[in-house]
């Protein structure tokens, strides 16, 4: 099963060695990121070594160790979906098209905790409470 996960998802692993991190390493699921949400979780580094025991060494070793289960989209690959998640997203929040262009592309579910993707009815979203679910 496929799953695109949201930024908060992946923080969420990066901060705490637990549920969503042992999720993200040992679930038989295919996860995928946005390319450009790269760049937003590069923006909360700090707020992210506050938050955990480790270093900024050890949070980029992280990162490395997480993206080896998690695939990312290019945001040339995807692209062609955006006017869609735009329609999908306008009345609700454009910072979270990148997601549903991606959810799009891939014919797919989202993994996220934020009630604003819950908002649209295009595309199925999981919480880590349901993905549990399927992953045991």
């Amino acid at each position: 099963m496929k799953f695109v996960i949201d930024t908060n998802i992946f923080l969420s692993a990066l901060i705490k060695d637990g549920l969503t991190r042992e999720i993200i390493t040992n679930s038989p699921f295919n996860l995928f990121i946005p390319e450009q949400e790269l760049i937003e979780i590069k923006r909360y580094e700090e707020l992210i070594i506050n938050k955990s025991s480790l270093n900024k060494e050890d949070l980029r070793d992280l990162i490395r160790k997480l993206l080896k289960y998690i695939t990312i989209l290019r945001n040339d690959k995807i692209s062609k979906y955006k006017c869609k998640a735009d329609e999908i997203m306008r009345e609700i929040d454009n910072d979270y098209i990148p997601f549903i262009v991606a959810a799009l592309y891939l014919n797919c579910p989202i993994w996220s905790e934020d009630k604003h993707f819950k908002k649209q009815k295009i595309i199925k979203v999981f919480t880590t409470k349901e993905i549990l679910r399927l992953y045991l």
